[in-house]
């Protein structure tokens, strides 16, 4: 089943203890549609400059990702620079040049309407709100959003957020969403906010999941938070794109499946972590190209063996 993402395509110049790098492909909807390609179809809405050529498309291309919905306007392509020398788990930003991203208006081509799954990336709450109404028909809808427009854009963040069937954010922006230092009462104020499920991204930590009573059409079996672990790595190049890559992994899995229930959700976690932990191990989106389904699923197993618990009843 197909997933239509929403978001941003880009160049990133990083700086890691690694190394750097400078103009790689990058940005959320770039390794959001990587990561969920390994699971199903994936079609991409995004805008473009004079910079993004055609082996920049490949990329998609080989992936079989849908690039009709994505817009090539004059000027540069969205460009971020920033540094994890004095910290891997924090992103300094070192320059934000929005480029042609400034006045990204979506526009759904006619070929993506029948899709059923929507991820609304990292953009504009005005944007997500207007792709969504445009998109009435999907299954479910799963959203982002970052510190920016929860501060400054709440009121508009609040119409996305009532209209969301999974939210997935860090663990700082649920606080400052809910206004709470607590992590558990903060999830439930959100869950209040609209969202059937909250996803919160831990980082190298992991991932937890807590459910309200709307979450699997009021199932009893998700009445606790579930938590999925993080892969301890002995090297991470480069931390930018895990979250996105998390979060295509994780819905890239949810749309593969003929029905969603708390199993599936659960499996759907793990196989975020494990999209995840393969980003970061190269610079940019180059690990994410060069994945194989036989690696996916050893690391798969491997998440589950680190979790798995023999209860004998002693």
């Amino acid at each position: 089943m197909a997933i239509l993402v929403v978001g941003s395509v880009a160049f990133d110049s990083i700086q890691t203890p690694s190394g750097s790098v400078d103009h790689c492909l990058g940005g959320a909807a770039t390794h959001f549609a990587l990561a969920a390609s390994y699971f199903t179809d994936v079609r991409v809405i995004a805008v473009v400059g004079k910079d993004f050529t055609a082996e920049h498309e490949s990329v998609f291309k080989k992936r079989s990702i849908d690039t009709t919905g994505i817009e090539h306007a004059d000027g540069l392509s969205f460009h971020w620079t920033g540094s994890y020398v004095n910290n891997l788990n924090e992103a300094q930003t070192l320059g934000t040049d929005l480029n042609v991203f400034q006045t990204f208006e979506p526009k759904i081509p006619e070929s993506y309407k029948d899709s059923e799954y929507l991820f609304l990336a990292n953009i504009d709450p005005v944007l997500q709100a207007r792709v969504r109404s445009q998109m009435p028909k999907v299954r479910m809808v799963c959203g982002d959003t970052m510190n920016y427009w929860i501060a400054d854009h709440a009121e508009n963040l609040a119409k996305v957020l009532r209209d969301l069937d999974v939210l997935l954010i860090n663990d700082g922006e649920v606080r400052m969403l809910a206004k709470e230092k607590n992590l558990v009462l903060a999830a439930n104020k959100v869950l209040e906010m609209g969202p059937k499920t909250l996803v919160v991204k831990h980082g190298e930590y992991g991932a937890t999941a807590f459910f309200s009573k709307r979450s699997f059409g009021g199932s009893v079996q998700a009445t606790h938070p579930f938590r999925a672990p993080a892969l301890p790595l002995a090297e991470v190049v480069d931390p930018t794109g895990a979250g996105d890559s998390f979060a295509g992994g994780f819905y890239g899995y949810l749309a593969s499946q003929p029905e969603l229930t708390p199993t599936v959700f659960r499996k759907a976690m793990f196989y975020g972590g494990v999209m995840g932990s393969f980003a970061v191990e190269r610079f940019g989106t180059e690990r994410l190209q060069a994945v194989t389904h036989e690696e996916i699923e050893e690391r798969f197993k491997l998440f589950q063996e680190i979790s798995h618990l023999e209860y004998t009843g002693a």
